[in-house]
């Protein structure tokens, strides 16, 4: 297990944050006296008159410019409320005078004082009375000790003579088991915030590390790496059909496994095989670092070589698009490759000479081909470049080429042609379309259903000259394929693995 991977540290990290910060928490609840609060704030503060500041003249009309001692004058609006956890009752107040608290206005003179509440707070009113402590005298103001429900508020508007707007405004006081203290500026009738900062900076903080690691687990790859990386060099060679499985699957071992080093080198199931026993001929050190892939089984004088079942091959017949046909029976394809129908339009197709684009005699698509489809070989090679007949004799014009990818861009490319392909490379392939054979469809999820006797199909063989030793690159490569996450590669290139259950009972069927 890998204990200092990046969704490890974060998990961690997260863990260790939400308990210390849940410590924190109940320290404080418990050591710091907050549970009961008193908030004030100064909601406006405003001269009575243009600019009170700069001492010049202000625009007054009516009481304001006909008291005296007004010139200077300013409207103060201080909200005070309860935004702790708990009430507040009358006798929580530790003011030894009768009143509660006490609002200092520095340098200022008050002049007069209103009180209001909000809606469904009238309880309130009953407390601002003279005898309950309500007064005030050059720049304090008494206020009694109004109980509070938690969220409820008051209002104090206070006319003041004498000083300038921006002077310091305290409230003084004292709660038990809480504390007075001033809050941010707002404007009027906001609510104060329902988190602490630093409940806030925690939730936050929290957050981050759980999205990151949510990000993580979603992102990352889970995909096993292969069984019992090895190191080395290893070639695989052989089937041209299965070489872009091949591709895939030499990409990734070496991805998850470091030095490892695989070349693909595909030119034709035959040629392939030919080439592993040629390398195991000459090998002074035993198995060759070598695999060849064939569509089917090897040929039998090629005795040293061990095979491995890899997958269900299903490969289909493919024609120029201008071929309106989406199935042939397999007498007609037998009459087709044995050179008896020339033209389309012997079938009821359009008036279009037939094409034979075939593979070349190391193919193993063509070798499947011949065995599963036309039970025979094919007709002789009439063309080189797949257009003219180089044989006058010849029936009909067909030639053949190297590589399946060749088989698809030629039969794209000619009116009339016809060829065989790897099921997936045909279906992806634009100028072409596949054609069933004798009612059944090429299809490698009817073949997993049990619902399909397509014929053109095989079982693609991995082979190694001898057994290759257990720690070899060769071995782990293999055991990737059949065994490890390599089989998905295999799914999602169209073939069915051995190591699924019924690839297993068509695989061991043979």
């Amino acid at each position: 297990m890998e204990w200092l991977s990046a969704e490890n540290v974060v998990a961690v990290g997260t863990a260790v944050i939400g308990v210390v910060a849940s410590a924190v928490m109940v320290w404080y609840e418990r050591r710091v006296p907050r549970r009961k609060r008193v908030g004030y704030r100064v909601q406006m503060d405003n001269p009575i008159g243009d600019d009170v500041r700069s001492g010049r003249a202000n625009v007054r009309l009516g009481l304001f410019d006909e008291t005296p001692g007004m010139s200077d004058a300013t409207l103060v609006l201080l909200r005070i409320e309860n935004d702790g956890s708990q009430s507040i009752a009358g006798d929580d107040y530790t003011s030894r005078e009768r009143h509660g608290l006490t609002a200092v206005f520095t340098d200022r003179t008050i002049r007069g004082v209103s009180v209001t509440q909000p809606p469904g707070t009238d309880h309130l009113m009953d407390h601002f009375t003279p005898a309950a402590g309500l007064s005030y005298a050059d720049g304090t103001l008494r206020i009694p000790r109004v109980p509070l429900n938690r969220g409820e508020h008051f209002k104090l508007l206070v006319l003041l003579s004498g000083g300038d707007v921006g002077c310091p405004i305290r409230i003084v006081g004292g709660i038990r088991d809480g504390e007075v203290r001033p809050n941010r500026s707002t404007t009027p009738d906001d609510q104060p915030p329902l988190f602490s900062r630093a409940a806030r900076l925690i939730t936050v903080l929290l957050t981050v590390c759980v999205v990151a690691l949510a990000l993580i687990v979603v992102l990352r790859d889970d995909s096993p790496p292969p069984i019992g990386c090895a190191q080395g060099t290893l070639t695989v060679t052989g089937s041209t059909a299965f070489e872009p499985v091949m591709r895939e699957l030499a990409d990734k071992y070496e991805q998850d496994c470091e030095g490892s080093t695989i070349t693909v080198d595909a030119h034709g199931s035959t040629a392939g095989v030919r080439e592993l026993d040629t390398a195991g001929r000459e090998s002074k050190s035993g198995s060759p670092a070598v695999v060849a892939f064939s569509d089917g089984p090897k040929p039998g004088d090629f005795r040293q070589l061990s095979e491995n079942r890899i997958a269900v091959s299903v490969f289909a017949l493919v024609v120029n698009d201008d071929v309106p046909f989406k199935d042939l029976s397999l007498a007609d394809v037998r009459r087709l490759y044995r050179g008896e129908i020339r033209n389309w339009k012997q079938l009821g197709g359009p008036d279009r000479r037939v094409v034979l684009v075939s593979r070349d005699a190391n193919s193993g698509t063509r070798q499947v081909f011949q065995r599963r489809v036309l039970g025979r070989g094919e007709i002789a090679n009439s063309s080189l470049d797949c257009v003219h007949k180089d044989d006058v004799t010849a029936p009909l014009v067909r030639c053949e080429l190297d590589s399946t990818e060749q088989v698809l861009n030629t039969v794209a490319k000619l009116p009339g042609a016809i060829g065989y392909s790897e099921l997936n490379s045909a279906v992806r392939h634009t100028g072409v379309h596949k054609i069933g054979l004798a009612g059944h469809t090429a299809s490698v999820e009817d073949l997993e259903h049990g619902t399909s006797d397509y014929p053109y199909r095989e079982i693609e063989y991995a082979y190694t000259y001898g057994d290759p030793p257990a720690d070899s690159l060769a071995s782990s490569f293999l055991a990737y394929i059949s065994r490890g996450s390599g089989q998905d590669v295999v799914r999602t290139h169209g073939h069915l693995p051995c190591g699924t259950p019924v690839g297993l009972k068509i695989c061991g069927a043979g």
